[in-house]
């Protein structure tokens, strides 16, 4: 393991992690979900390793690693996280890795960088864990439609305008967030196609651009990323080679999964070889191509 820093957007820095592989054929960064920190991703990370790949984790401006001594100062936002952060991150990664192709895992937002960011031309491949269009309407479950409904509407335009930041650690919701990721967040959540309504973001066309393979990944009890809303996300998706793999954790011999689950120890068994195969393959094929 070896802290890296990375330069972004002017005198900005990502916190970011490396881990080496001796002879490794491939690199893969790990984007991480909204508010949940790059510690999160370690035991993935080190089954990544395990196979042979160089594994890149870290945090987006505002969170963890990367948080400045003053939240309140951060003006990142969430549109910045999925096009500059990520971009600087492939960037370096490409740089720092010639000639090895370049593989991406996305957790929820994560996988919303991958579709959306112009740096997304350098991978060679890319998996897409719960990542979905996040539409208050499409969540399942009438409490937890009206849980995430409170906390978009009436907690995070209250708190980010009181405190000048998401204090997200106290009220469960993960992470402390920039106030601009939050209130960007929560105005997004009000649009009928989420970040693809908002004309400042020009997703479609951007989205578009995408010719990966993309492996798709979605859990039957995640009440944010079910079928509907991942449906939402992927159209615009026109380009891309996609491959939808629903998961029920009853089939995996998981008593759950989620929208977290994906990520712990629990799956490492059951889940996660799948995608290992899966990024292992997209080697294979990158390197018959070379």
């Amino acid at each position: 393991m070896e802290p890296v820093t990375i330069p972004v957007s002017g005198t900005d820095a990502i916190g970011a992690t490396l881990w080496h592989a001796d002879g490794a054929r491939a690199a893969v960064l790990l984007h991480p979900a909204t508010a949940v920190t790059q510690r999160y991703y370690e035991a993935f990370a080190r089954y990544l390793h395990g196979l042979g790949f160089h594994v890149l984790t870290y945090d987006y401006r505002g969170t963890g690693r990367s948080r400045p001594a003053d939240l309140r100062q951060c003006a990142v936002t969430m549109a910045e996280w999925i096009e500059d952060d990520n971009a600087a991150v492939t960037r370096w990664a490409a740089a720092r890795f010639p000639g090895l192709p370049l593989l991406a895992v996305g957790h929820s937002v994560g996988g919303h960088a991958i579709a959306l960011s112009s740096a997304s031309d350098l991978l060679s491949a890319a998996v897409l864990v719960a990542s979905h269009a996040g539409v208050t309407r499409t969540i399942r479950g009438a409490f937890e439609r009206m849980r995430v409904w409170t906390v978009m509407r009436v907690l995070a335009p209250v708190l980010c305008t009181v405190l000048g930041y998401m204090p997200g650690r106290r009220i469960g919701l993960g992470e402390d967030l920039p106030r601009t990721v939050m209130l960007q967040w929560s105005r997004w959540t009000t649009l009928p196609g989420y970040f693809l309504d908002d004309p400042a973001m020009d997703a479609r066309r951007r989205m578009a651009r995408v010719r990966l393979p993309l492996l798709v990944l979605g859990f039957d009890d995640d009440p944010w990323a079910n079928a509907r809303a991942i449906d939402i996300l992927v159209k615009p998706l026109v380009n891309a080679r996609l491959e939808r793999r629903p998961i029920a954790p009853r089939d995996a011999g998981l008593p759950a999964i989620g929208h977290m689950g994906f990520f712990r120890k629990q799956c490492a068994d059951r889940i996660w070889p799948q995608v290992g195969e899966w990024l292992l393959a997209h080697c294979a094929v990158n390197e018959d191509a070379r």
